[in-house]
C-alpha cells in the first residue's frame, strides 16, 4: 500500500489522500482548499496525479472541504464511481449545486464591478458540471460495506454530519484508516462515533488537535447573547455552515422559544436556499439524528426562509435601519468566504447595536477568523467595510471532536496501529496532537508534508 497527501497536510483544508494498492488508486476525498489566497490557488492547479488513472473516490462525508473539487477532479478527466453514504449523496447534491452557483455569482458580480484582478473571471466550475459529477455517485448498502476486486472497504459512522464516515480499507492482510471528520459525543444532532476496525495505518484529522471544547452550555451562550443584543435594539446574525450548523442552531434556537427566552416576536430569518434543504434532508434522514422525530420535525417552526438575492438585501438593508426590529438570522457561508451572509455583514458589521457570532471553525484566512481575531475593517467584494458590530465565537456548536476525544476515538481501537498521519489541521493543531499521540498512547506518530508519498 501506497498513501500520497495530496491535501490537508499542512493546512486543514482540502481533504485528498492518494491511495495506491498495486494497480488500483483510489481517493479518499477530493475537498476544497479554503483559507489563505495560496491555499485557495491550489484548487485551480492539477491534482496531483492523473486524475484519468482514478479508479473511484471513497467519500467520508458531504462537507466542501472534502467533497467540493469533485467537479474540478471530473474536468480533468475522472469519470469512475464516487461512493458514499446514501445522506452523503443526498448532501452532496445539494452542496456541489450551491457551490457552482456561488461561484458562478461571484465571477458575473466580478466582472460587472472589474473587482477581478484577471481580464475575465471564471468559476472554478459549473452547475452543469456538478450536476455531471453527482451521476457518478453510487450509493452505499445500510452497513458500508463495499468490496472493489480484493479490496475490502467499510465506512463505519463518525458522528459530525448526516452520513459521515470513518473509512476502512484493505487488501492482502494490509489496511488503512482514515477517520474523515470525528464527531464529538455531546453533539446536537448526531449520536457518538461508532468504533471501527482496527488498521496497520491510521489517518485522523486534527481540526481541533491542540484545543479543547469550553465548558459551557451552548444554548445558554445563545440565550445571553440574543437577550444582550435586543436589549440595544440590535440583531443578531449567525453565519452558519448550511450542512450541519445551521440544523443545530435552529434547534437551538428552538429549545431558546420553548423555554421563554426568545420572544415570538422576534422572527427567526434562514438565509440560505442550501441551508432550506439541507434541513429537509437532515427531516429525510432523522433515523440518524440522536434528537426525537417530534423535535427535528418542529425544527423550522416559525422561521421564515429568504428565498431570493434581491429579498436577501432587501433584508439586509432593513435591519440596518434606524429602529428597526430585532431578528435572528442565519445564513451562509459559515467562514464568511462568500454566500449571502456578505450581504448582511456588509450592512450590519458597521453598526454597534449588531451581534455577529460565528458559530464554527474558522479557518486560518478566511474572513470570518479574522473578524473572530478582532479586524476591525474587513474587504467585502472589493470595498473596505468597518466592523463596530459585537464580534463573537461560539465555540462550543463545533460538530469536531476536541483534542481529548481525538485521543479517545484512537484508544478505542481494537488494537494500536503500527504508524498514525495526522492531517486536516493547522500546523499547530497538528503538531500538539502529534505529541499527544506520542506521549500518551506511546505510538510511532508523523505530521505528513504535502505531496508526501509513505508506503507500508
Amino acid at each position: 500500500m501506497k498513501l500520497t497527501f495530496l491535501g490537508a497536510a499542512d493546512t486543514v483544508t482540502g481533504s485528498r489522500h492518494l491511495l495506491t494498492l498495486g494497480e488500483q488508486r483510489l481517493l479518499l476525498d477530493a475537498g476544497l482548499f479554503q483559507g489563505y489566497k495560496a491555499l485557495r490557488e491550489r484548487n485551480w492547479g492539477p491534482l496531483g496525479a492523473p486524475a484519468t488513472q482514478l479508479d473511484a473516490v471513497l467519500l467520508s462525508h458531504a462537507h466542501l472541504d472534502h467533497c467540493g473539487y469533485l467537479p474540478a477532479l471530473r474536468r480533468q478527466g475522472f469519470h469512475g464511481p464516487i461512493y458514499a453514504t446514501s445522506a452523503t449523496r443526498d448532501l452532496c447534491d445539494v452542496l456541489l449545486r450551491d457551490s457552482a452557483h456561488l461561484q458562478e455569482e461571484d465571477a458575473r458580480r466580478a466582472n460587472r464591478d472589474g473587482s477581478s484582478r484577471h481580464d475575465k473571471a471564471l468559476p472554478l466550475y459549473s452547475v452543469r458540471e456538478a450536476e455531471a459529477t453527482l451521476k457518478q455517485f453510487v450509493t452505499l448498502p445500510r452497513d458500508g460495506r463495499l468490496k472493489l476486486g480484493a479490496t475490502d472497504i467499510r465506512f463505519t459512522p463518525a458522528g459530525h454530519l448526516l452520513g459521515a464516515s470513518s473509512i476502512h480499507v484493505s487488501q492482502g492482510g494490509r489496511s488503512l484508516l482514515f477517520s474523515g471528520d470525528v464527531g464529538r459525543a455531546g453533539d446536537l444532532l448526531m449520536p457518538a462515533p461508532q468504533v471501527p476496525p482496527a488498521a496497520d495505518v491510521v489517518v485522523i484529522e486534527s481540526t481541533y488537535g491542540n484545543r479543547l471544547h469550553p465548558a459551557e452550555d451552548a444554548q445558554a451562550r445563545l440565550g445571553q447573547i440574543l437577550r444582550n443584543t435586543f436589549k440595544r435594539g440590535g440583531s443578531v446574525l449567525l453565519p452558519s455552515f448550511a450542512v450541519g450548523r445551521a440544523q443545530a442552531l435552529l434547534l437551538l434556537l428552538q429549545r431558546l422559544r420553548h423555554a421563554g427566552e426568545l420572544p415570538l416576536d422576534v422572527q427567526i430569518w434562514l438565509d440560505s436556499p442550501m441551508a432550506e434543504q439541507a434541513t429537509e434532508l437532515t427531516l429525510k434522514h432523522a433515523r440518524l439524528l440522536r434528537i426525537s422525530a417530534n423535535e427535528a420535525r418542529g425544527l423550522t417552526d416559525h422561521v421564515r426562509y429568504v428565498t431570493k438575492q434581491a429579498q436577501s438585501l432587501k433584508l439586509a438593508a432593513s435591519l440596518a435601519a434606524p429602529r428597526a426590529r430585532p431578528a435572528v438570522v442565519i445564513s451562509a457561508s459559515g467562514m464568511a468566504t462568500g454566500g449571502r451572509v456578505l450581504n448582511y455583514i456588509e450592512t450590519l458589521a458597521p453598526q454597534a447595536r449588531h451581534h455577529i457570532a460565528f458559530p464554527g471553525f474558522q479557518a486560518g484566512g478566511t474572513r470570518g477568523a479574522r473578524m473572530v481575531a478582532g479586524e476591525r475593517e474587513i474587504k467585502i467584494r472589493g470595498r473596505w467595510v468597518p466592523v463596530n458590530a459585537e464580534i463573537s465565537h461560539l465555540d462550543g456548536l463545533s460538530g469536531h471532536a476536541d483534542a481529548d476525544g481525538l485521543l479517545q476515538w484512537l484508544r478505542a481501537l481494537p488494537r494500536a496501529p503500527e504508524q498514525v498521519y495526522v492531517v486536516h489541521g493547522e500546523p499547530a493543531a497538528a503538531d500538539t496532537l502529534r505529541g499527544r499521540i506520542q506521549d500518551e498512547l506511546g505510538w510511532p506518530v508523523r505530521v505528513p508534508q504535502h505531496g508526501e508519498t509513505v508506503a507500508w
